[in-house]
């Protein structure tokens, strides 16, 4: 067809060509040119095509296989300005929420670094309904706001990046209410839903394989019945993006399990995704934070410890503060992903994962090199199992908060004001799977500025010299282009 098209166009033009030539009795050097112009024209459109149906034809399989490491820009376009006037449908949260919970605005060289770590993905939580309304009769989504997470997304498109973005927790407008069972509660909810991902599906519906929809975040639901109704929002929000048809009609879209928890999700969902009207684009998000008294506890309760061991080599003799078993219990887990989930063709992105990396100079007898050696193995085995079990994604947590606050700890690794690695041992653990320039490198990268165009490779790879491109496909701006 295209050849039929291009021909229509050009066969008339050279027809006339040869005519004047005739009569001119001029040589057949303009025709020559014409139909040099004309393969030339015909080669571009082709190759584009095929390039543009190719990443588009990719199943969610090959798109998640494509995406680790992955990291969150947690902290960021999910947090509000204050608590105080902050509430749903209205426009109160406005563009100073982005450095509400952290005081970074995000740059493209911030992402560039992120990208010269290595990662090749992006986890964008954003919030829409709470804060980001300009009229709530439509629940429409201010304009400014939805322009500024178009820009972040464009930062990481521009250095060839996949992004994952979402409607995260906003505010608990839904993900708070799941067990709700009021059947008019139900589809008020799925009236909002519908609305919201319309417009932000719209949005971005020219953009091509490297943008994935995540529905919700972390959806409260730890009963069967809870997840029944989950399961008819994760349809809401499938629907509601095919219908916005352009490259909408082929976007991965993922799903949220029950809690995103790894035992809710195959004990009350595997076996009910969503309907869609075309094949292999669903992926299920879960997230890995376990055990709670590794990862995240604060402080010593009657009912347990905190743990700051993990790991064969890493446990201290006759501590209570070890974690037994724990390389045992996260493939346990992550297998049960991959035989109820990833075996059946849908592929599963942890979307968040981590541990606080804690500074435990202030507890007597503890064992710092210990600790740190637990963190690098945590995060070092995560990305190992998924590695190797394939169809998996791990999308490390990180919020820019750059304080241990002693035993307390964070899950920081990038410091986004300094560009430098912060999470040390987090980053290292990482690194050995997936292989990334030394530190000393990545601190003196030199990124470039936001103004920059970015040119990379299909394969994601930044190009240091735009104007010494060799022949091939490139991408700018989220756009693909051929140089000859």
């Amino acid at each position: 067809m295209l050849f039929r098209a291009l021909n229509r166009i050009f066969a008339p033009i050279l027809h006339a060509e040869r005519q004047t030539n005739q009569k001119k009795l001029i040589t057949h050097h303009s025709i020559k040119k014409m139909k040099r112009f004309f393969t030339f024209i015909t080669s571009l459109m082709l190759t584009l095509s095929i390039s543009a149906q190719n990443g588009l034809d990719k199943t969610a399989m090959q798109i998640i296989d494509e995406m680790s490491p992955g990291i969150n820009l947690g902290n960021t376009f999910e947090a509000t300005t204050n608590w105080t006037g902050a509430d749903f449908w209205n426009n109160k949260g406005g563009l100073g929420a982005e450095t509400g919970w952290q005081g970074t605005k995000t740059t493209q060289a911030i992402i560039d670094y992120m990208r010269s770590l290595g990662f090749r993905s992006v986890r964008i939580p954003c919030a829409w309904a709470f804060g980001h309304i300009s009229d709530a009769s439509t629940y429409t989504i201010d304009a400014a706001w939805m322009a500024r997470v178009k820009e972040v997304v464009d930062y990481c498109i521009n250095d060839g990046l996949y992004v994952v973005l979402n409607d995260h927790w906003d505010g608990g407008w839904l993900e708070n209410h799941i067990a709700d069972s009021d059947p008019t509660t139900i589809a008020r909810n799925k009236h909002i839903l519908t609305q919201l991902w319309t417009q932000i599906a719209n949005a971005f519906k020219d953009y091509d394989e490297h943008l994935l929809f995540a529905g919700l975040n972390e959806p409260n639901a730890d009963t069967q019945s809870a997840t029944n109704n989950l399961i008819q929002y994760n349809q809401t929000f499938v629907d509601a993006v095919r219908a916005t048809g352009g490259n909408n009609a082929r976007r991965v879209l993922v799903v949220q399990g029950p809690s995103t928890d790894i035992g809710h999700t195959c004990n009350y969902m595997k076996g009910r995704m969503p309907t869609d009207a075309v094949a292999d684009k669903l992926a299920v998000e879960v997230h890995y934070y376990n055990p709670w008294q590794f990862w995240g506890m604060e402080k010593d309760e009657s009912w347990g410890k905190m743990q700051f061991y993990w790991g064969d080599g890493n446990l201290v003799s006759g501590s209570q503060r070890n974690v037994n078993n724990g390389e045992a219990e996260m493939k346990k887990q992550l297998q049960m992903m991959k035989t109820n989930f990833v075996d059946k063709g849908y592929p599963v992105v942890i979307g968040e994962f981590g541990a606080n990396w804690r500074d435990l100079s202030g507890l007597a007898g503890e064992n710092q090199q210990k600790h740190n050696a637990s963190i690098k193995a945590h995060y070092r085995e995560l990305h190992r199992l998924c590695k190797e079990m394939g169809g998996m994604v791990p999308m490390t947590w990180d919020t820019n908060y750059t304080k241990q606050d002693g035993s307390k700890g964070t899950m920081t690794i990038i410091d986004r004001e300094h560009l430098t690695v912060y999470g040390t041992y987090a980053m290292e653990g990482i690194n050995e799977i997936w292989p990334r320039p030394d530190l000393s490198a990545i601190r003196q990268t030199t990124v470039k500025p936001a103004s920059s165009p970015v040119v990379s490779d299909l394969a994601g790879r930044k190009m240091p010299d735009c104007n010494g491109l060799q022949p091939g496909i490139y991408v700018m701006n989220h756009k693909k282009f051929l140089v000859k």
